[in-house]
């Protein structure tokens, strides 16, 4: 690690920050209500999460690199996984997470419309 250049560690704090921004996203998505995403007209919380985790691991595989094999953190944050799983969690943070934040304050029957939640036959 001694042979890395101000630019290294620039970039490694890049991945870094991303690597926060992953898990935040998967966090979220952890604790939004699943009736949340189909009331958002959103994809279901099952495959957000699938998506989000992947992202989480991937960066996480991606930061911690440098420290177990020795690569350079620029090099590997010019591969296409990293900057993809960037992007994901960007896209639920960015799209997902306002869309679902009025579903989750209220909690999960909050999503499910009130003509839905009533039963048949009663006023």
């Amino acid at each position: 690690m001694a042979d890395l250049s101000v630019l290294d560690y620039f970039f490694w704090l890049l991945m870094i920050i991303a690597l926060v921004m992953e898990v935040w996203a998967l966090v979220d998505g952890l604790t939004t209500p699943e009736a949340a995403y189909a009331a958002a007209s959103k994809l279901t919380k099952k495959l957000w999460l699938i998506i989000l985790v992947v992202a989480a691991v991937v960066g996480a595989a991606y930061t911690v690199a440098p420290l177990a094999w020795g690569g350079k953190p620029t090099m590997l944050l010019l591969g296409i996984l990293p900057v993809a799983a960037f992007i994901a969690s960007a896209v639920y943070l960015a799209d997902v997470k306002p869309a679902v934040a009025p579903f989750k304050k209220k909690g999960a029957a909050a999503a499910v419309p009130t003509w839905a939640r009533t039963a048949p036959g009663d006023p």
